[in-house]
């Protein structure tokens, strides 16, 4: 895990679950790797055990991460795919709407969104 400063704009056990997302995304975790323990973690970061249990479970409940009994957490196979899948989905349906509002609102052409030496200044 990394350094971590807590917003007050979303639960930390949210945050928490979204740092290990952004993890697996970004191959730090990759399928078959175990999560740091709940204790570990708690401890690092100065948290309740049962926040960082609760954002472990919604990995396990969304089947990202699996249970080994006496073990631990563990990246499960597939996972990287099924994030992929639901992120793009999300980013599709709550992001990029906010997005595409916001470049026509500035009347931005493709040319300018996709070149990024282009001069930013008035038309």
């Amino acid at each position: 895990m990394v350094a971590v400063e807590w917003s007050d704009s979303a639960p930390i056990y949210r945050q928490l679950k979204d740092r290990v997302v952004a993890m697996m995304l970004d191959g730090v975790l990759k399928p078959g790797d175990a999560l740091p323990s709940v204790r570990q973690v708690a401890a690092e970061y100065q948290l309740n055990p049962i926040t960082v249990s609760r954002a472990y479970q919604e990995l396990a409940d969304e089947q990202l991460v699996e249970k080994r009994r006496g073990l631990g957490m563990y990246v499960t196979d597939g996972a990287n795919a099924r994030l992929l899948q639901s992120e793009r989905e999300r980013f599709l349906r709550e992001e990029w709407p906010l997005v595409m509002e916001r470049i026509q609102r500035l009347g931005l052409s493709i040319q300018e969104l996709l070149d990024p030496q282009q001069k930013w200044g008035p038309k």
